[in-house]
């Protein structure tokens, strides 16, 4: 795909949508200044008001700040190494974790990958809101997790979060580049792009 291509595929993605989703990106540089302790209610707040199945709630999040050091380096080292180079300027690190099974009946929980993810997103764009920014991994090692956080049968270390401040001004950024709606949004069968979207991508 040409650069052309690519800067005209962000400007449409922007379009209509709401401005946080808009801004909403994953850096990979942070700033040293701390996440201020009011802020912490408020993003996990938001994650907590995310629908889930039966209202399950199947999400668990392990926060690690600067302050403790012991407890970020130990979620730090579980990353694998291409991420910790620049997660480690992050002031912040948060592993998400998901409850495999429902409390109300005896079945595994299907849903809960999903619901935590939709927790995430929550938790994502209230970041943005208060000019914050979050970056997800899943390339860190979920048995190191388990084991150092004492994590119980039943949950799945599932992301890691990095979360602080950005210090790449706007203009640095690289382009953000997005699938077009008729690759993924179907009508009728599998592959068929729906007219919905259709008339309205390039």
């Amino acid at each position: 795909m040409s650069a052309t291509k690519s800067a005209v595929m962000e400007q449409e993605a922007t379009a209509g949508i709401h401005e946080l989703l808009a801004r909403r990106w994953s850096p990979k540089a942070f700033s040293s200044r701390p996440v201020e302790p009011a802020k912490f209610a408020q993003l996990f707040e938001a994650a907590r008001w995310a629908p889930s199945s039966y209202n399950a709630q199947p999400w668990a999040f392990i926060v690690a700040t600067r302050e403790d050091a012991e407890g970020y380096n130990r979620l730090l080292s579980t990353l694998m190494d291409v991420n910790r180079q620049w997660a480690q300027q992050a002031p912040v690190l948060i592993l998400a974790v998901a409850k495999l099974d429902f409390n109300h009946v005896a079945r595994a929980n299907r849903h809960a990958l999903y619901d935590l993810g939709q927790a995430v997103a929550h938790l994502t764009i209230q970041a943005t809101a208060l000019d914050l920014h979050i970056h997800q991994m899943g390339g860190f090692d979920p048995n190191a997790a388990r084991e150092l956080f004492a994590i119980p049968a039943g949950y799945e270390p599932v992301a890691v979060l990095a979360l602080g401040y950005n210090e790449v001004p706007p203009p640095e950024r690289a382009t953000r580049t997005r699938k077009p709606l008729t690759d993924f949004v179907f009508s009728g069968k599998w592959g068929r792009a729906a007219a919905v979207v259709a008339e309205n991508s390039n």
